[in-house]
């Protein structure tokens, strides 16, 4: 990772000797720890690492590649060389590019680490994983299995290219889960997850976050237990913050990544249009300090920023890397992303946001007559090109004449990202986050979404149909 500036210029101009647009040297350091918590005792720790660097070509519309896991001048001079070979067999300009000096970016200070992972003993780690599950152990006797994640890495790039610039970052991701099985006195079992990541160091790990983790995974499962079958039909429902914006990712936000609108998706052709409320501002924001998808600068080495994707209802624009950007005639908003220094970047979310609003979150559910209100959402399926989502619904509850009573199990949400986009008619002032790793094109990427609470007028709600079966 540390070869002189000489040499970093002569394998960015061998790569690009026999043509080519773009030239980009990217290394990469890593290394990880795991701690597993189950069935009754620790199942052991893991630790992996890795070490390499990529070199990539550009020639116009086309992108040569390869990596290796030996990063040093040899080996990145023959890669280069091989490239260029290539190169020239695709290239049909006349005119050679040239790098002729670098420049170091500035370093920014997003993500701040107090302590270092590796600086903390393996005990200590432990530690948080029994508090959590104490916590668990004393919720409630209906708990019958505990599963408690410790996870934390470290992430050190070095982004060289042709455009003339070195950029630096280190991303440091924390992670902790708890994920609870429990079983009602009929013999069914239901089950509650929660857990949260940042860009920090260990001092993410504070009595707080761990108990407030295990509290929510119990209470999510309680709440099955406890709860009723969710009725199915159309009903007006509430989004609560604490469900952290799983829609807006999921069934929104990728749907404007560029290269997904390139493909077709349904935001395609509409920048410039009303395609959501007036009171829907959403935004893709790779600035905020400490955030899980928080970046110095992203894997093409391009500044993070904070991108406007929906402003008043009004669709501004897309999130791109520096390919896309190239494409739509814009400039890259820093959302090159890859998961090792084997992968090419692609177009990634980080933050996602709907911004908070004017209504009390009070007043949102007051205001409901009937419907459901939806406090922790999970997983399901979603067509990015389409929009169309079906999300489960972990821990929700009835509204009935403007407040919360019996909670509901086996319930789900169905609709479509840009409708549902379209008729949110009232926006909480509050805020809440949901992290996760986001696949893509077999790609993870960490991130974090959010969302204040929100109220959708008509929604189908999947539950069960009286006198039928759950669908």
């Amino acid at each position: 990772m540390n070869l002189s500036k000489e040499r970093y210029l002569e394998i960015l101009n061998i790569a690009l000797s026999q043509g080519g647009d773009y030239s980009e040297i990217f290394f990469e350091d890593y290394y990880a720890t795991s701690i597993l918590y189950d069935n009754g005792k620790f199942e052991g720790s893991s630790y992996s690492k890795r070490n390499g660097a990529s070199l990539r070509v550009v020639i116009g519309e086309e992108t040569l590649f390869a990596h290796t896991s030996s990063p040093d001048y040899a080996s990145l001079k023959k890669i280069a060389e091989n490239l260029s070979s290539i190169a020239k067999t695709r290239s049909s300009s006349a005119e050679i590019k040239k790098v002729l000096d670098l420049k170091e970016l500035p370093k920014r200070n997003l993500i701040k680490i107090d302590k270092e992972f590796d600086k903390i003993p393996v005990e200590k780690k432990m530690e948080k994983i029994n508090m959590a599950v104490k916590v668990a152990k004393e919720y409630d006797p209906r708990i019958i299995q505990i599963t408690v994640r410790y996870g934390d890495s470290k992430r050190t790039v070095r982004i060289v290219n042709s455009d003339g610039t070195i950029a630096d970052d280190v991303r440091s991701y924390p992670l902790f889960y708890v994920s609870i099985v429990a079983k009602s006195e009929d013999g069914q079992i239901f089950t509650g997850m929660s857990g949260n990541s940042e860009n920090k160091g260990f001092e993410f790990f504070d009595d707080n976050m761990i108990i407030q983790a295990a509290k929510d995974a119990c209470g999510q499962a309680i709440a099955q237990v406890e709860g009723e079958d969710a009725p199915a039909g159309e009903f007006t429902v509430v989004m609560s913050s604490q469900a952290g914006g799983t829609m807006v990712h999921e069934a929104c936000g990728h749907g404007m990544e560029a290269d997904l609108v390139l493909s077709g998706s349904v935001y395609r052709d509409k920048a410039g249009q009303k395609i959501a409320s007036e009171k829907v501002t959403v935004v893709d924001d790779g600035t905020i300090p400490g955030k899980r998808g928080t970046l110095n600068y992203d894997d093409e080495g391009s500044q993070t920023q904070r991108t406007v994707l929906i402003e008043n209802g009004i669709l501004k624009g897309y999130m791109h890397t520096k390919i896309t950007a190239k494409m739509f005639g814009k400039e890259p908003t820093g959302n090159g992303r890859r998961e090792t220094y084997m992968n090419l970047p692609i177009v990634r979310m980080r933050n996602t946001l709907i911004l908070p609003g004017n209504d009390n979150p009070d007043d949102i559910i007051k205001s409901v007559e009937k419907g459901v209100f939806v406090k922790k959402m999970g997983g399901g399926q979603v067509d990015v090109i389409s929009g169309d989502f079906q999300f489960k619904i972990t821990e929700g509850y009835n509204i009935e004449n403007g407040k919360t009573t019996t909670s509901l199990r086996g319930a789900s949400i169905v609709g479509n990202g840009l409708k549902v986009l379209q008729s949110i008619d009232m926006v909480g002032n509050d805020l809440g986050y949901a992290v996760g790793t986001c696949g893509k094109d077999g790609q993870g990427a960490p991130v974090s979404d959010a969302q204040p609470t929100i109220r959708v007028p008509k929604m189908i709600v999947g539950g069960v149909v009286k006198g039928g079966k759950g669908k």
